[in-house]
């Protein structure tokens, strides 16, 4: 799923502006960034959970009192205004998405036989490769499979987009302002309006379509639906939800080790004394916009630790846990106070990852609450709470298994391994509570695992990966293997509540290849002489601040983009539209065609396509003027990431990230089964959205890309 590699604040505290985006396997988010701290996504700040979570209290009240006494007039007026639902084929539409399944794996695991729930169900139905598309990520991809349409038509085209007045990234999929005007009663301020919060993807997901015929849809973490879709039916969003502080995803560390070096990507080091056998610090939470200058929300965190007993009893506020060296805990509940009657309320976990000369103990990303949701995460706004009362707490974060964390060394391969599998679970118990319930209609669920722990374990499948020698006996090394086995005993389950009306689909956005070697682009454009300097800068600086754009006419920003710095477009354009333009993208494309890594003497880039004849649609304008088409076994470097132009324009990739499908999307195209067969022999993600459609017995729109596959309806 993502090529995101995630976005996250590496300050101490996230500014209010913009936040810089640091790319983590960068994306694939940005999915990506200290006493000195690299950058992060530009969130919307650590005080817009608070100014939320007073609105969003205030309005789930309202929408349940209003629902209930509205809805017998409500269910009248709807049977007069609507007609009935459409005749349709089907009685239901199940679509579980396994993000970033590899059909080279899933063929290989299915000769071995170890997927045989996959195997009977392309053997009763239908298996194709999915042609994903350009970009392969994941931000992209899902949004081209809910709207059936390419990039042109939803205006989503990476991870990040950036700011033609600053040339600095900001978040592609959603909008998030702030509160300007306050009422001021001594050194408290009361907001006057709500931040605005609106999602960026155009278009229509087939869902809302499906919901103006009544037909009811459940949609579970599918990518790019924050802030949630209104239709007739429930979802609750995925990608882009920030964490408590208005990032990506930030982590703590408090150790006991002394050190003068932040953490490069995603998060927080924080020094820590004992005294005795007992340390106290504090938990600092969202900026507190109530109150003049905006000081951070805090709980007093204090560690007794029993060396003897290799345990700590750790208290965070009035939430007190045992933890046991090396065991991740369950979810502890944190309750922030800003004013009488105003608290926002997170989650997260604690480890305690060492104990011996040194104590360090790992903070996850503070999750929003589901049962009390600081800002809006679902649709309806009580869906989130109802969820959290069915199957307990869990994690609400767009990106919310800490790859950084495992990228930095702070916590180790099985940490990682147990919660993205608890994730998963919690996505499962959501997922069949919700097939449980549903007659008819649709159900779409995105599980996130197979994406994550490919991204972190692919060095173990790869021999010639740099950052897996040595790994032959990690127990670790089986780790993509059996998450295969896992989800073919989901699919497993899944048909086994199948009805004779029912139809199933199981497909990936992408597939996945090997990350050994970083493209830095923006190095490479210097060295042609396409990009500048400012006098005495050496690129070193992130998010291209080195970068005399008086000069400079062509740069690249994000996982797979690369712009020309055009009149009239960006704010100190010099390259003329029309045929100056033209003839700037006709060279460096046939330059990059086919470009070479002569110290592994392979080819790091297969091809840069030109997005102008890739598709066409109202959004146009908005995309990079080239998609970035890697090879295999090569992606856009950390550094290109996070707008750091200095070094090497190839370098080996060392982090445990180390799987990617950012590259020449002809390279890593998806899965597709299904429980029917279809006479289409390539289909694409595009075309998942017209057929869910025509199963229902709706004639998709002129306006999608995608067609109803054959012979399925």
């Amino acid at each position: 799923m993502t090529a995101l590699h995630r976005s996250r604040t590496s300050a101490q505290r996230p500014d209010h502006g913009i936040r810089h985006w640091r790319v983590a396997a960068l994306v694939a988010f940005l999915v990506l960034t200290g006493t000195a701290p690299a950058s992060a996504y530009i969130g919307p700040g650590a005080g817009f959970a608070l100014m939320s979570s007073a609105f969003v209290l205030i309005t789930t009240m309202l929408a349940v009192i209003v629902t209930v006494v509205a809805w017998p007039f409500r269910a009248l007026w709807l049977a007069l205004m609507h007609p009935r639902p459409p005749k349709a084929a089907i009685a239901r539409l199940i679509v579980v998405g396994l993000d970033g399944q590899d059909p080279a794996l899933t063929d290989q695991f299915m000769r071995e036989g170890i997927l045989p729930n996959f195997s009977a169900l392309a053997a009763a139905g239908s298996y194709r490769r999915l042609k994903t598309t350009f970009p392969a990520v994941s931000p992209v991809a899902w949004s081209s499979f809910s709207t059936g349409s390419h990039p042109a038509r939803h205006n989503i085209f990476d991870f990040l987009d950036r700011d033609r007045r600053t040339y600095l990234p900001r978040l592609s999929s959603a909008r998030i302002g702030k509160v300007e005007k306050f009422l001021r009663i001594g050194r408290f301020r009361i907001p006057l309006h709500r931040p605005e919060l609106r999602l960026l993807r155009k278009s229509k997901p087939f869902w809302t379509i499906l919901g103006e015929h009544r037909i009811w849809s459940t949609v579970l973490r599918v990518p790019i639906t924050f802030p949630p879709d209104r239709f007739y039916g429930a979802e609750l969003s995925a990608m882009s939800v920030p964490d408590l502080l208005g990032t990506q995803g930030t982590f703590l560390l408090y150790t006991t080790r002394p050190s003068a070096q932040g953490f490069k990507e995603g998060g927080v080091r924080r020094h820590v004394s004992i005294d005795g056998d007992r340390i106290e610090s504090t938990l600092d939470g969202p900026d507190n916009v109530f109150i003049d200058g905006t000081p951070p929300l805090s709980l007093p965190l204090r560690v007794r630790i029993d060396r003897q007993g290799r345990q700590a009893d750790a208290a965070i506020g009035d939430t007190a846990v045992t933890l046991a060296v090396g065991i991740l805990s369950n979810w502890i509940p944190l309750t922030f106070s800003a004013m009488p009657g105003v608290t926002v309320k997170g989650l997260t976990r604690l480890l305690v990852t060492e104990m011996g000369e040194h104590f360090s103990l790992y903070v996850s990303p503070i999750n929003i609450d589901p049962a009390t949701p600081a800002m809006p995460i679902s649709h309806p706004s009580y869906y989130a709470t109802y969820l959290e009362k069915k199957i307990g707490p869990f994690a609400t974060l767009g990106l919310a298994e800490d790859t950084w964390a495992l990228n930095e060394g702070v916590t180790d391969d099985a940490t990682f391994l147990q919660q993205t599998y608890d994730i998963d679970s919690e996505r499962e118990a959501m997922f069949f509570a919700a097939l449980d319930r549903l007659r008819r209609g649709s159900l779409v669920c995105v599980f996130d695992a197979t994406d994550r722990i490919q991204h972190m374990f692919w060095r173990d499948i790869d021999p010639a990966h740099p950052a897996g020698r040595g790994r032959t006996t990690s127990p670790e090394r089986n780790a993509i293997r059996d998450l295969y086995r896992r989800n073919d005993a989901l699919v497993g389950r899944v048909r086994q509540q199948l009805g004779d009306d029912d139809v199933l689909m199981v497909i990936s956005d992408h597939g996945f290849s090997s990350f050994r070697r970083g493209v830095n682009l923006n190095q490479w454009l210097l060295r042609e002489g396409y990009l500048a300097l400012k006098p005495g800068a050496d690129g070193s600086s992130e998010w291209l601040r080195d970068v005399d754009w008086s000069a400079t006419r062509a740069y690249a920003l994000g996982l797979t983009g690369l712009f020309l710095n055009l009149q009239g477009r960006e704010a100190h354009g010099i390259v003329a539209p029309g045929a100056g333009a033209a003839t700037l993208k006709a060279e460096i494309m046939r330059k990059l065609r086919g470009l070479r890594d002569e110290e592994q003497s392979a080819v790091g880039i297969t091809e840069a396509f030109d997005t102008a004849t890739l598709y066409a649609g109202p959004y146009l304008e908005n995309a990079p003027d080239f998609i970035i088409g890697y090879n295999a076994g090569y992606r856009t470097s950390w550094d290109c990431a996070t707008g750091v132009v200095a070094g090497a324009v190839f370098e080996d990739n060392l982090k445990p990230w180390s799987g990617d499908h950012c590259i020449d999307p002809r390279l890593v195209p998806g899965v597709f089964f299904c429980n029917r067969k279809t006479d289409t022999q390539e289909p694409s993600l595009i075309d998942i959205a017209p057929t869910a459609l025509r199963l229902f017995g709706i004639e998709p729109p002129s306006y999608m890309d995608g067609r109803p596959l054959a012979g399925l309806a």
